[in-house]
Parts: structure tokens; C-alpha cells; sequence
């Protein structure tokens, strides 16, 4: 755990009372700045971008498994795994483009939709 110096000169050891969005935040240990930001708007592009790519995946493979036949190459069985990475990347885009979304309205001060 890491130690703050009180302006004696003396330690005592950091609080772990902050709370965070989950639960409790352990104390900073690595040398980021306080304010470090993911690139949010390059973030939002990102998923804009592959959000239709992989929902256009996900039914073109979902289409492919539902018309292979047995014996055909590739097999049903992974046309299906695939189909179903695509979906859950929808998934994943999709939450980012919402949560993204969100922390550039609260930067910009806009209300929040009720």
C-alpha cells in the first residue's frame, strides 16, 4: 500500500474510503496523470464504424450456416462460433457507442435524456 507524507514528515498510509462508479478504488500506484482520458471521440468512431460491420458479419455468417449442408466445408458448427463472435462484438460496439455517448454529453455539460 502506499504511504502519503503529512506536511510533519510523517506517513500514514493511503485511504481506501474513495469510492468508485463500483464498489471501492484502490489507491493510484502507477505514474498516469490524474486527469488521463481514453480518446472518446476516436473511441466513438471506432464503434460506429464496426457496428454495422459486425451486424452485417454476424447475418452473413447466421445466412451461410443455415444454408450448408452436411459434408460442406466449412462446417455449420463454425460458421454458427462465428456468426456468434460477431454478434457478441455487436454487443460489445454497441455498449461502447452508448456508454462513449454518454461521457462526452456529460463533458459537454448537456443534460442527461430522462
Amino acid at each position: 500500500m502506499s504511504d502519503r507524507r503529512r506536511p510533519d514528515g510523517a506517513t500514514e498510509p493511503a485511504s481506501r474510503a474513495r469510492s468508485g462508479a463500483i464498489g471501492r478504488r484502490l489507491p493510484r500506484t502507477g505514474t498516469e496523470p490524474v486527469t488521463a482520458q481514453s480518446p472518446l471521440r476516436l473511441r466513438l468512431l471506432l464503434s460506429a464504424v464496426f457496428l454495422p460491420l459486425f451486424v452485417a458479419g454476424a447475418a452473413f455468417f447466421g445466412v451461410w450456416a443455415a444454408d450448408t449442408g452436411p459434408g460442406d466445408s466449412p462446417g455449420r458448427g463454425t460458421l454458427v462460433a462465428l456468426a456468434a463472435v460477431c454478434a457478441a462484438f455487436v454487443l460489445l460496439a454497441a455498449a461502447d457507442l452508448v456508454v462513449v455517448a454518454g461521457r462526452l454529453r456529460r463533458e459537454r455539460g448537456a443534460p442527461a435524456p430522462h
